[in-house]
């Protein structure tokens, strides 16, 4: 018998622990290193309570799974002791490939490489560990197991890792915006024809999620000071990773080290086992030095990032005139003295940010009425048109030092 384990959680309360192998996994070092992984990047720059990393955030879904799962049981739905175990170590182990500062740095550490890959990789190292009692959960990831509820209760239009994101990054930044009735859909979720679906009298809660989840990418995710931040950090990788090319011998931590001056033929599983020693200390720990290095633009960049001397971001639903782009470089090259517009590129970045409420690609939210009778939820909405909310909403960004201004 496996002893109780209790963690208090400041969104939910407490969450108990009491299986053996989940317990050994939240114990696992790969597992651990999530408290070591910012959930929202940098945004503590904007605000300053946004410190939970990717380990609260895990734990917190986990504990949302067992509620679905306890709900679907009283409602009738045959759910085995290895099937809701199997869906709890899907949604604990779901966001274990994500890399220093979640999303930030993505495509800077792994080129090519999505976080759900790593996930993947990791998740079946870990089944190698335990002998083979991941291979459900791992079913269940990977969409291949034949009870599709399982799969949309970890990854789908209204899973329980967004449900759980909502409300902890409403919580840490203190934007109401994002909070949602979690408990209150949870308890509308039934399945009908092995799908997941939310009872009728839980529709303007889902509306409510659906419109919530739209607003905090614009007020969070995507706010433009976040932007700017994190434009300037994986302006820092990329300089420093060209002076590792060019055979400059940079202070890091020996984890990121590998990934500086990683080789082109380095197999998948030696990346794999760099890769989980990687996390925001190593970055954190290897700018903080930076600062005080002979490369004035390495130097510069890490100086503004530590002590936020962060970029201007302009954003407008419109891409930016080359002109203007071209215009801000030419004042970068000649406030700094940079060579050419190769270095101006370290201070200037020009991308777009998109967003889209409702993912047509993750399947419907189905309603269920009284008489059983299941319907897509915008046939039922009396408040949300299908046309606004699949509508892509894209923004066009620059960022550039305030300096020049």
């Amino acid at each position: 018998m496996a002893k109780l384990k209790i963690f208090n959680d400041p969104v939910y309360g407490f969450i108990s622990v009491n299986d053996p192998l989940v317990q050994r996994l939240l114990d696992h070092p790969y597992f651990q290193r999530l408290g070591r992984i910012s959930q929202l990047g940098l945004s503590y720059l904007v605000y300053p309570g946004a410190h939970h990393t990717r380990f609260h955030h895990a734990l917190g879904a986990m504990h949302l799974m067992d509620a679905a799962l306890e709900v679907l049981i009283q409602k009738g739905i045959e759910i085995s002791k290895e099937e809701a175990q199997a869906a709890r170590i899907a949604i604990l182990l779901h966001d274990i490939g994500h890399g220093p500062f979640s999303h930030t740095l993505e495509k800077s550490i792994m080129p090519g490489v999505e976080h759900e890959a790593i996930s993947l990789q990791i998740m079946e190292e870990l089944n190698r560990q335990c002998n083979g009692e991941l291979d459900l959960a791992i079913s269940i990831f990977t969409r291949n197991y034949h009870r599709a509820f399982f799969t949309e209760l970890v990854s789908g239009q209204l899973d329980v890792d967004r449900l759980d994101y909502l409300m902890r990054d409403s919580f840490y930044t203190g934007v109401a915006e994002g909070v949602i009735g979690s408990e209150r859909i949870i308890k509308m979720m039934n399945v009908a024809d092995n799908h997941l679906v939310v009872e009728q009298k839980g529709i303007y809660s889902v509306e409510k999620f659906l419109i919530a989840r739209r607003l905090m990418y614009w007020q969070v995710y995507f706010h433009k000071t976040v932007i700017g931040a994190e434009a300037l950090l994986t302006a820092i990788l990329k300089r420093a990773k060209d002076l590792c090319i060019q055979g400059e011998q940079l202070f890091c931590t020996s984890a990121l080290k590998n990934f500086l001056y990683r080789k082109e033929n380095t197999s998948e599983k030696e990346n794999l086992e760099h890769f989980v020693r990687l996390d925001d200390m190593d970055i954190l720990a290897s700018i903080k030095e930076w600062v005080q290095h002979q490369d004035r633009i390495l130097s510069d960049l890490c100086f503004r990032l530590v002590y936020r001397k962060l970029l201007r971001v302009k954003l407008q639903p419109n891409p930016f005139e080359q002109a203007e782009i071209d215009d801000i470089k030419e004042k970068v090259l000649n406030k700094f003295k940079l060579k050419d517009n190769k270095q101006a590129n370290y201070y200037v970045s020009n991308s777009v940010v998109s967003t889209l409420a409702y993912e047509e690609t993750a399947g419907d939210v189905m309603i269920m009425d009284k008489k059983g009778s299941v319907e897509p939820l915008f046939k039922v909405s009396d408040h949300l048109l299908p046309e606004d909310m699949t509508r892509v909403i894209t923004k066009h960004f620059v960022c550039y030092p305030k300096d020049i201004e």
